[in-house]
């Protein structure tokens, strides 16, 4: 049996899940036109689900999902995957706690990503779901492995569930797809609250001890247990 057939329950509620998940991004305003994607690891199997290339947020369905390796090639599905496959391919295989990654180009986290500058960790909301600052990756062209080796080399260092690519965009990674579009989307609302602040004057960091207290706090209790 093929690893496919071996996985194909899974990767049927997968599909599911990823094309459901892709009508968060152009809601909160993570994307635009058909920029941007959700990936999900197929747990057991070295194989991920991702949103095909060009293709229209409108226009995505469970069907046209597409099913690949863990070096980016396609192992189910007619479309091509999305230019992103092989940098996340690479993030799967380097980090296995990771089930799922997104990538947005959300303006004010972008802004921040083209000044090259980490989104410091001033408000509440940044220590409960970054664990500090939101760190910035290096350059790196699309199309390769490239920007998942400044993906992993970056947060390996840090507790952030995201990077900020320098002069590209966002990418964050969580224990499952769901998780990492959160992360998105929190991420997107700490740069613009920085980027407010800062505006009206020079922002107050919080202390190490109470970030890691708020991390704590949120990671570990916070919500229904």
């Amino acid at each position: 049996m093929s690893t496919v057939a071996a996985a194909a329950a899974t990767i049927t509620q997968l599909r599911a899940e990823v094309s459901r998940l892709h009508a968060h991004l152009p809601a909160y305003g993570l994307v635009v036109w058909t920029a941007g994607n959700v990936s999900a690891r197929v747990p057991g199997h070295d194989l991920m689900v991702i949103k095909p290339s060009g293709v229209a947020y409108d226009e995505l369905t469970p069907e046209n999902m597409v099913v690949c390796d863990l070096y980016g090639r396609v192992v189910e599905g007619e479309h091509a995957p999305s230019s992103d496959t092989e940098a996340q391919a690479y993030v799967y295989r380097e980090l296995p706690q990771v089930g799922g990654v997104v990538h947005t180009h959300s303006p004010y986290a972008v802004a921040w990503a083209a000044r090259g500058e980490a989104i410091p960790c001033v408000t509440t909301m940044c220590a409960d779901e970054f664990g500090g600052p939101i760190p910035v990756g290096p350059f790196a062209v699309i199309g390769d492995d490239s920007i998942g080796r400044g993906i992993v080399d970056t947060l390996r260092g840090s507790r952030s569930p995201a990077v900020l690519m320098q002069n590209h965009g966002v990418f964050t990674v969580g224990p499952n797809a769901k998780s990492a579009v959160k992360a998105a989307v929190m991420c997107e609302d700490v740069a613009r609250s920085v980027h407010l602040a800062r505006q009206l004057g020079d922002p107050i960091p919080i202390e190490q001890s109470a970030v890691d207290s708020l991390y704590d706090r949120y990671q570990n209790v916070y919500g229904q247990r």
